[in-house]
């Protein structure tokens, strides 16, 4: 998997004078069905969060407020995306090493996932990581 497979997707955004509303359908709006939804919050300033891989889940990653900035590496190449509206998902493939950092005070970061937890499906070492890569 290489880290071009993964890109921001405009989700819906249906707008109302009461109030915006944005939906996600699995295997519509995004390329999985859904099977897990966590959020991550009251992150500490300076924290970071992620610092792993999946080996074959698939996630849309979203700043369903405030904002964080996600750190993509396959490997080979490595790139970062600010995060801060709640009509933009980050679709991240399996195999494509993540970190989540500079948050900003109040985010709340939701993250839909094509699988329920599995910790066998986690590389949480970069060098077993960039291993895994080099074999495939």
């Amino acid at each position: 998997m290489c880290i071009d497979r993964c890109r921001i997707i405009d989700l819906p955004k249906i707008q109302d004078p009461r109030g915006n509303l944005t939906f996600i359908e699995g295997g519509n709006h995004i390329p999985f069905d859904i099977k897990r939804v966590y959020y991550l919050y009251d992150v500490p300033g300076g924290s970071e969060r992620g610092g792993h891989a999946h080996k074959g889940l698939h996630q849309l990653i979203v700043a369903m407020s405030g904002s964080f900035d996600v750190v993509l590496n396959d490997g080979s190449n490595t790139k970062r995306i600010h995060l801060c509206r709640s009509y933009y998902g980050l679709y991240v493939c399996p195999m494509i090493w993540r970190e989540l950092d500079n948050f900003s005070s109040g985010s709340v970061c939701m993250v839909l996932a094509s699988n329920q937890y599995d910790e066998g499906d986690y590389y949480r070492d970069f060098s077993e990581f960039m291993q895994a890569r080099r074999l495939r």
